[in-house]
């Protein structure tokens, strides 16, 4: 990933974070200033939040580097869904987008709740606190920075203290943007991870990050839960049963057509069960859950040395459509 070494995902953030801020009233979001003087955009937890500020915070969260775009296809048993782009994915959906960096804190820490997230988005490359960032050789040195958290509540101070250390921010030039997952913000912006999750698979499998090139994906986009619970359910059901991702890579046919045979969702064996009813099933934890199981359902993967390609996988709309559709 060294050809891109000079592209900042926080600074091609800026505009989208100013638009963002410009136009809160029409988006449903509200902006205001932490007593720690860090700018706070809540898109969902005491504001409604909308489809169109999910949309923009996930070309936030991309880095500036991918496009997503909301579709209406009355061809489909569900009508609304979600299209995702990106010329540069590796750095836009692993070095910006992943949730990646661990942003916990402890009741004695916090000296109230105790305070869980994985923060997403491009100040996680200013503090590059995950093995990831030396994996795609990626880090960033903006003098700002834009941090979205999915969360239901106010991160509490010493949080917001880590996130400035190690970002090596000053307050006023750090944004943190909350999307509780049962928002429309949220929903969105959860979804539009489609291609994300396809991309940090494909380096789980032991694919070259080097090698992929571009990818396209989409997934239907659901309405939100009545909960955290029912929102996580419905937005990974989304990705793992609806989504479809199509990646352009180069070098060898073997490692193509063995990435397109394993990227799939269906070689967990886990696949076929609402996500809700497999989380239950491992006693809400997460980290129980199959790995595998993350990833869109419906694969293609062309390469251009070559110009074949492969398919692998299906969607599974019927199960979308039994647990969204009353």
């Amino acid at each position: 990933m060294s050809e891109f070494k000079n592209i900042s995902v926080n600074k091609k953030s800026e505009k989208l974070v100013e638009s963002l801020v410009l136009k809160q009233k029409e988006f449903g979001i509200k902006v205001f200033h932490h007593a720690s003087g860090v700018q706070i955009i809540d898109a969902g937890i005491n504001s409604k939040g909308s489809i169109i500020a999910g949309l923009k915070i996930s070309e936030i969260c991309m880095g500036g580097l991918g496009t997503i775009k909301l579709i209406v296809d009355h061809s489909k048993p569900w009508p609304t869904w979600l299209s995702v782009s990106s010329s540069i994915p590796v750095i836009s959906c692993l070095g910006s987008q992943y949730a990646g960096w661990d942003l916990s804190a402890t009741k004695e820490e916090t000296g109230n709740d105790s305070f869980f997230c994985l923060g997403s988005g491009p100040a996680r490359s200013l503090a590059c606190k995950e093995k990831l960032f030396t994996d795609i050789n990626y880090g960033d040195m903006n003098s700002k920075g834009v941090l979205i958290m999915e969360v239901d509540k106010l991160p509490p101070r010493c949080i917001i203290e880590k996130i400035l250390k190690d970002c090596k921010l000053v307050a006023q030039d750090l944004t943190i943007i909350l999307t509780p997952t049962q928002s429309l913000s949220g929903t969105t912006q959860v979804v539009s991870r489609v291609l994300e999750v396809a991309l940090h698979k494909t380096h789980t499998l032991g694919f070259d990050l080097n090698d992929v090139v571009e990818g396209v994906a989409s997934a239907p986009l659901p309405s939100p839960g009545k909960d955290f619970t029912e929102a996580m359910g419905r937005t990974n059901d989304a990705i793992l049963y609806g989504g479809t991702v199509h990646l352009w890579v180069k070098g060898k046919d073997t490692n193509s057509k063995k990435l397109a045979e394993e990227l799939s969702s269906k070689n967990s064996g886990d696949y076929g069960e609402s996500f809700s009813k497999i989380f239950k099933n491992v006693n809400y934890d997460f980290y129980k859950i199959d790995p595998h199981l993350f990833a869109p359902a419906n694969v293609w993967i062309s390469n251009l040395n070559s110009g074949n390609s492969w398919n692998s996988g299906s969607l599974n709309l019927d199960l979308l459509i039994r647990q969204w559709k009353l």
